[in-house]
């Protein structure tokens, strides 16, 4: 196992890499959604906008 990764290394630091910035950026999204700001679609004129975006 330890010589898969040890030749395999840049791939394994690409995918530690996207999966940090993955998780950071749904985090941000989750953080910005429990603190009401809009979504990014523009949704004031969506029927549903008093659903999505509670006041």
């Amino acid at each position: 196992m330890m010589m898969w990764i040890t030749a395999n290394i840049g791939t394994v630091a690409v995918l530690v890499l996207l999966v940090v910035i993955v998780g950071l950026a749904v985090a941000s999204i989750v953080n910005d959604r429990k603190k009401g700001k809009s979504c990014g679609c523009g949704c004031e004129h969506c029927a549903m906008s008093k659903s999505c975006h509670k006041t």
